[in-house]
C-alpha cells in the first residue's frame, strides 16, 4: 500500500479538505527522484565523497587517524587501544577508542568510538534533550549471538608499528592492525582477502563547538541591500565547508543538528573480488554495479535510508523500505563479507579497478579489486568481518550474529490473497467462495485499510464489516487465515481510546522539543508508537489481546505497513531527523532500525493475546533491518505491473535471502496498474517460487482475482498455484534449514556453484532449497522459450515431463516455456518430498501422505534428500515434536531407506497429541526420474519396516523419444516418521 495515488472517493474527499489547508498534500501521480536526497544534497554523504576525492587524487594523501601504541593492549582475544585523530597543522588531535575482538566463530570485530561524546563531554545546541554519545545500542536490537571472545587468538608478531593476530578456525585467520596510518589487513590461509583504511579515507566526524559568527555591523547610511551584498562578501567561506553542519534543508524542512558533524566513513577493499552482493533492499542487479560512473554503472552510491517510495524505479541505487547493511564479495572458491552496524541513513560508494600494487599480479595475471567506501550520518564505527570461505559461511556466521529465519507457521507458505481494498465481510466470503468454485487453493484473505473504522487501527467499520467474527468462522472452516493491517501511526482525534492512551501514557515518539509529535499519514493529523520503549511494547501488546481487537479470533494475524516510517508531510516522506525517541536519542541514530522495533512490538503482541496459546505469528513488514528476519516475513514494496518489474523481482528476492531475510516476495501482478492477462498469468508462475507468495493491487487497479483472469489464463494460474502447494513439503523443509542454518530458500547460481565464474552475476535463476529443482520464470512479454545457464556436469531432467535436457557444463540450453509451462528442472542426485493430491488449502493438506521423487545421477549411484515435518503452527518442535527424514537412494544397492536426519533412536522422544496424529501418514508412492533399465522387468519391490517385510507395486516406463526413464512405486505403505528401506534388487 501506499501513500498517494488515486484514492477512495472518501479519501478523496477528505484530502480534498487537507488540500485546501495545505498544498503539501496534494496527491502525487509517481515517485520524483527530486523528492528524495542525491548525495550531494545529503551533507554528511557530500562532504565524506569530497574527502575520498581529495585523498584518492593525492599522491602524499596519508590518513590523519594514528593508533598510540602505548595505549594498546591484547587480552582474551581483544585488542583494545586509542587513535588520535590530527586535526590541524598544529597537531591538535581528538581520542577515538578502538576495540578489536576476535570471536569464537572465526568472525572479527572493529568498532571505533568517539572519547569526548562517550564521557558525555559535550555542549549540544538548541538546548537539546537529545543524548550525547554516539548511538551505542543497535546490537541490542540486532545482535543475538555470536560474540564470545576467542580466547584462543594470539598476538603472533607486534612491534612499534603493527601488531598481528592469528584467530579463527585452526588459526587460520589473521589481522594485521597497522598503527601509522591506522589500518587493518585480514587474512585467510596467508593471504590478503579484506583490508580497512587501505585507501585512507577512515573519517570520524568528531565533536567541535559551533563558533557563531557576528553579524556584520550596518554602516551608517547604507541600505539594507548594500548590507547583504557586504555580509555576503565578509562571510564568504574558508577552509572547510560547514554550510551542512549545524543545520540542513531538504524539500521546504530544516533538519536542526544539535550535536553538529557526526558522521563516520571507512573505506572497505575486497582484495582480488570482482564481484559484491547484498546490501538490499534495491531495484538493482544481484551482483552490485559501481557507483562513481562509466557506461553501465550509476552515478550515485546505495543509499540505505528506509523510505515510502512511490512506484519505485528500477535499476536505480536509491533507496527503498528496507535495508541490511550486510555485503559479501566472491571470486571463484572464495568468500567474504563484512557487516556495517549502523543504523542511521548510510550511503556506500563501489569502484573496481585491477591490482596494480603487485607487481606480480600485473598483466594476464591481474585480478580486478572491489572497492567500497561506506558512510553513516551518526553512530559507532561498528563494523564485522567475516572471511568465509564459501556463502554459506557467510549465511551461516552472520545468522549467528543477527538470528536466522523465524520458523514459519505452515500457512504462511501458502499462497495469499490482498488487495487495498476488500470492501465488506460479504466481499472476503464472496472471494472465498470463488477460490474453491474455481479450484484455486490459497490459504489468506487479507485486509487493508478500508476495513477500519475511519483509519483507526484496532476497529472496524461498522457499515461494511459488521461480522468479522462471522468471517472469520468462515475461513477457518476450511482453515484459512484473515490477515489485517495495522500501521504505526495513530489517529489523533476525540472519543478514540487508543490514541488517548497513547497519549496519556506518554508512549509516542517526540518532536525535538520533547513534546508528543504530530504528523500526516492515512488518517489525516497522527501520532506515532515509540516501540523502542518497553513500556509502549507492552501498552502495544494489550491491543491485541482478543477481548482487546474485538472481531479477531485465533486466524487473525497482522500486516505492519507504513513503518519507515512514512510521514507524509515529513522530510522525504518520513519522520525529522531531529525527533526524539525512547532514551533521547535523535531519530536520525535509529531511522533504519524504526520498522524492525515495530514489528518486533507486534510479533510479541501475538505470542501473547491469550494466556497459553504459544502459537507462532504471522507478520509482514515493510520496512526491515538486519535482525527482521527473526520475526515475520517482507515483501518488496509498490511496485507496477510491468513486465520490467516482474524482472527486477527475482534479483530483489535473491539479495533478500543471501542477506539473511529470505522469507521474501513481490506483490504478484504488480501493485499499480492493470496487468495484461499474459503478464498476470506470467506473474503468478514467478510467484509460485517466491518464498512469500502474495498476489496483491491498488485500490484503483481492476479487480484480478486470479478466477476473473478468464481462459486459458486461470486455468494455467490454477496450475500454479496446486505446483506450489504440491511443493509445500519441500518449500517448508527449506525453511527448517533457513531456520537453523541461515541458508536462503532460493539460492542463486554463486552460492550453490562458488566455482563456477560464469555463474556469479546471473540472478534470473535459482534452486529451490536442496531440492535440486532448478527455476528460471519467464519474465518477458511473449516469451515462450528459456535460455538456462546449467552449472554442472550432472543430468537434469524436466519436471513435468521428465525430458532429459540436453546440458553441458557451463552452457545454456534453450527450453520450451509455452503459456501453460514453467521452466523447472530437476537435477540428478536430489530426493525431494511432494504431495499430490488437490487441496483448498494447506491446512486440508495436513494428514495427505508424501509422494518422493528421486532424480537419479549422472553416475547413478547416489541421491539425496530430507523431509522436515512439525505441526505447523506451535512451538512444540522446540520440545522434539517434529520428524526429520534423511532419504538416500544407493545405486550399488539398489535401494531407497529414510532414516532420521537428527540421528534421533526411535522412542527417544515422548510423543504429544501431533506426533501421535500423523502415525497416521505415510509414504503414498515414490517418482524414480532415470530409472535404471534393469528394472523394466520388475513388478514388486520389497519394503522393510518397523520389523515387517511387504511388497509394493512397482510400475516402469522405458525411456522414449528424450524422455528418461521412470519408475513409480505405489502404496508404499511406510510410515513417513519411521525407519524403512526399499529394496529394489
Amino acid at each position: 500500500m501506499h501513500i498517494f495515488g488515486p484514492l477512495s472517493s472518501r479519501w478523496t474527499a477528505y484530502l480534498g479538505l487537507l488540500s485546501a489547508l495545505s498544498a503539501a498534500f496534494a496527491p502525487a501521480v509517481a515517485v520524483k527522484e527530486h523528492d528524495f536526497k542525491k548525495c550531494h544534497q545529503s551533507g554528511f554523504c557530500a562532504r565524506n565523497r569530497a574527502f575520498a576525492d581529495h585523498a584518492l587524487a593525492s599522491d602524499t594523501w596519508q590518513s590523519p587517524y594514528n593508533i598510540l601504541p602505548e595505549s594498546g593492549s591484547f587480552k582474551d582475544g581483544q585488542y583494545q587501544a586509542v587513535i588520535l585523530k590530527t586535526i590541524n597543522d598544529g597537531g591538535e588531535t581528538v581520542r577515538l577508542p578502538i576495540t578489536v575482538s576476535f570471536l569464537e566463530s572465526g568472525t572479527a570485530r572493529v568498532t571505533v568510538d568517539e572519547e569526548k561524546r562517550q564521557k558525555g563531554e559535550i555542549e549540544l545546541r538548541h538546548d537539546s534533550k537529545a543524548r550525547k554519545e554516539r548511538y551505542n545500542e543497535a546490537e541490542q536490537w540486532v545482535i543475538v549471538g555470536g560474540t564470545t571472545l576467542d580466547k584462543a587468538a594470539k598476538v603472533d608478531y607486534e612491534d612499534k608499528t603493527q601488531l598481528t593476530v592469528k584467530y579463527g578456525p585452526s588459526s587460520k585467520f589473521e589481522a594485521t592492525i597497522k598503527f601509522s596510518p591506522f589500518s587493518i589487513d585480514f587474512k585467510r590461509d596467508g593471504n590478503t582477502q579484506i583490508k580497512l583504511n587501505d585507501r585512507g579515507l577512515l573519517n570520524i566526524e568528531h565533536w567541535r563547538p559551533k563558533i557563531e559568527k557576528p553579524e556584520p555591523e550596518k554602516k551608517e547610511g547604507e541600505s539594507t541591500e548594500e548590507n547583504k551584498a557586504e555580509e555576503t562578501k565578509v562571510e564568504e567561506p574558508k577552509g572547510e565547508d560547514e554550510s551542512t553542519w549545524w543545520e540542513e534543508t531538504f524539500g521546504g524542512n530544516t533538519d536542526t543538528k544539535p550535536r553538529g558533524p557526526e558522521s563516520v566513513a571507512l573505506d572497505i577493499s575486497f582484495v582480488g573480488y570482482e564481484h559484491v552482493y547484498g546490501i538490499p533492499s534495491h531495484a538493482s542487479s544481484l551482483s552490485l554495479k559501481q557507483t562513481r560512473g562509466g557506461d553501465g554503472n550509476y552515478q550515485e552510491p546505495y543509499r540505505m535510508y528506509n523510505a515510502d517510495v512511490f512506484e519505485y524505479i528500477l535499476d536505480s541505487p536509491m533507496t527503498l523500505y528496507g535495508s541490511i547493511p550486510f555485503m559479501q564479495a566472491h571470486r571463484r572458491d572464495s568468500s567474504v563479507g563484512v557487516f556495517w552496524l549502523n543504523a542511521a541513513e548510510t550511503w556506500v560508494d563501489i569502484t573496481k579497478g585491477k591490482d596494480s600494487k603487485n607487481p606480480l599480479a600485473l598483466g594476464a595475471k591481474s585480478k580486478t579489486s572491489t572497492h567500497t567506501h561506506w558512510i553513516s550520518e551518526s553512530g559507532l564505527l561498528d563494523v564485522f568481518v567475516f572471511l568465509g570461505p564459501t556463502p554459506k559461511d557467510l549465511t551461516a556466521k552472520y545468522g549467528e550474529l543477527t538470528g536466522t529465519t523465524a520458523m514459519p507457521q505452515e500457512f504462511a507458505l501458502g499462497y495469499h490473497q490482498c488487495r487495498w481494498n476488500y470492501v465488506s465481510d460479504e466481499d472476503v466470503r464472496d472471494v472465498d467462495r470463488k477460490m474453491d468454485k474455481f479450484k484455486m487453493p490459497y490459504d489468506v484473505i487479507w485486509l487493508d485499510i478500508e476495513y477500519t473504522d475511519e483509519k483507526k487501527y484496532f476497529t472496524w467499520d461498522k457499515h461494511s464489516f459488521t461480522d468479522p467474527i462471522g468471517t472469520g468462522k468462515q475461513l477457518e472452516s476450511h482453515g484459512r487465515k484473515l490477515v489485517t493491517i495495522i500501521d504505526p501511526h495513530i489517529k489523533n482525534v476525540d472519543n478514540y481510546p487508543v490514541v488517548a492512551e497513547l497519549k496519556s501514557k506518554d508512549l509516542a515518539v517526540k518532536n525535538k522539543e520533547g513534546s508528543i509529535f504530530e504528523g500526516w499519514c492515512w488518517p489525516g493529523s497522527s501520532h506515532w508508537i515509540d516501540a523502542f520503549s518497553p513500556a509502549a511494547r507492552e501498552w502495544w501488546a494489550s491491543l491485541f489481546k482478543y477481548d482487546a481487537f474485538k472481531g479477531t479470533m485465533e486466524n487473525t494475524w497482522i500486516w505492519n505497513d507504513m513503518n519507515e516510517p512514512s510521514v507524509f508531510n515529513g522530510p522525504e516522506t518520513t519522520m525529522p531527523k531531529d525527533n526524539l525517541h525512547y532514551g533521547n536519542w535523535e531519530h536520525r541514530d535509529v531511522h533504519n532500525l524504526n520498522g524492525m522495533t515495530f514489528q518486533n512490538a507486534t510479533y510479541h503482541a501475538l505470542v501473547s493475546r491469550k494466556p497459553g496459546e504459544l502459537r507462532r505469528p504471522f507478520v509482514l513488514t515493510r520496512a526491515f533491518f538486519a535482525g527482521s528476519q527473526r520475526v515475520g516475513a517482507m515483501w518488496t514494496g509498490d511496485n507496477q505491473a510491468a513486465w520490467d518489474h516482474l524482472q527486477a523481482s527475482i534479483p530483489m528476492v535473491l539479495s533478500q535471502g543471501i542477506a539473511g531475510f529470505p522469507f521474501a516476495g513481490a506483490d504478484v501482478g504488480g501493485f499499480f496498474g492493470n496487468p495484461e492477462k499474459e503478464l498476470l498469468t506470467r506473474w503468478y508462475q514467478a510467484g509460485a517460487f517466491y518464498p512469500f507468495f502474495r498476489g496483491h493491487a491498488h485500490i484503483d487497479a481492476r479487480r484480478r482475482e486470479p478466477y476473473l483472469a478468464g481462459e486459458p489464463y486461470s486455468t494455467i494460474i490454477a496450475a500454479a498455484l496446486r505446483l506450489r502447494y504440491s511443493l509445500l513439503p519441500s518449500w517448508y523443509t527449506a525453511f527448517r534449514h533457513a531456520h537453523l542454518e541461515g541458508t536462503p530458500i532460493i539460492k542463486p547460481m554463486f552460492y550453490t556453484h562458488p566455482s563456477e565464474e560464469a555463474g556469479f552475476a546471473i540472478d534470473d535463476q535459482f534452486f529451490v532449497g536442496n531440492t535440486g529443482l532448478l527455476a528460471k520464470p519467464v519474465t518477458e512479454k511473449e516469451k515462450f522459450t528459456v535460455d538456462i545457464w546449467i552449472p554442472d556436469s550432472e543430468v537434469y531432467y524436466d519436471y513435468f515431463t521428465y525430458d532429459v535436457i540436453p546440458t553441458a557444463k557451463g552452457k545454456t540450453v534453450t527450453v520450451d516455456a509455452p503459456m501453460e509451462k514453467i521452466p523447472l528442472l530437476m537435477r540428478g542426485g536430489h530426493i525431494f518430498a511432494r504431495r499430490d493430491i488437490p487441496r483448498r488449502s494447506s491446512a486440508l493438506m495436513k494428514w495427505d501422505d508424501y509422494t518422493l521423487v528421486v532424480t537419479i545421477p549422472r553416475d547413478g549411484k547416489r541421491a539425496e534428500g530430507d523431509l522436515y515435518v512439525d505441526d505447523g503452527d506451535s512451538y512444540d518442535y522446540q520440545r522434539g515434536q517434529y520428524i526429520h527424514r534423511r532419504f538416500v537412494f544407493d545405486g550399488a544397492g539398489k535401494s531407497l531407506a529414510s532414516v532420521d536426519a537428527d540421528g534421533r533412536e526411535p522412542g527417544s522422544v515422548q510423543e504429544g497429541e501431533w506426533m501421535q496424529k500423523v502415525r497416521s501418514v505415510g509414504v503414498g508412492k515414490i517418482v524414480v526420474v532415470g530409472a535404471p533399465t534393469a528394472w523394466a522387468g520388475k513388478k514388486t519391490v520389497k519394503v522393510e519396516s518397523e520389523g515387517k517385510v511387504w511388497e509394493a507395486k512397482l510400475e516402469f516406463t522405458p525411456a522414449a523419444q528424450g524422455r528418461a526413464a521412470f519408475a513409480v512405486v505405489k502404496k508404499v505403505g511406510a510410515r513417513i516418521g519411521a525407519d524403512w528401506k526399499v529394496d529394489f534388487s
